[in-house]
């Protein structure tokens, strides 16, 4: 990977891309699956840009941000930890049905803009 970490960036924003084709074919909690791959993917360019190392090989977003020492605002950090706890329910639901009806085409969308503005927050980072 480039040491600028902007191909983690190129493939976050195509990460996001897949969230918003699946959110417009319904398929919801594959939608926040890859909106949460999306930041991960933008953190670890973040990482590799500031600590010039490969990034670690988590999908923990706290730790990530942790690591690299940066405080977004508050209303995009707060998102962060809430996509960070949800991404455990996409990775591994409990049942297909209950998931599915916990990411209701509102929530999902709502957490598609808030995606956006978190992987804007990140390229000013870069």
């Amino acid at each position: 990977m480039k040491s600028s970490g902007m191909e983690w960036l190129k493939q976050a924003e195509y990460d996001l891309e897949t969230a918003e084709y699946l959110f417009s074919g319904g398929r919801y909690l594959y939608s926040v699956f890859m909106c949460h791959l999306a930041i991960e993917k933008a953190l670890k360019g973040l990482y590799e840009k500031i600590i010039g190392d490969f990034p670690p090989k988590t999908h923990n977003l706290l730790y990530l941000l942790k690591k690299i020492d940066k405080k977004p605002e508050e209303s995009i950090s707060q998102f962060i930890v809430t996509l960070n706890q949800v991404s455990i329910t996409t990775r591994y639901p409990e049942t297909l049905e209950k998931t599915q009806e916990y990411f209701t085409q509102e929530k999902t969308s709502s957490i598609l803009s808030q995606n956006h503005e978190v992987l804007i927050w990140i390229k000013k980072q870069l």
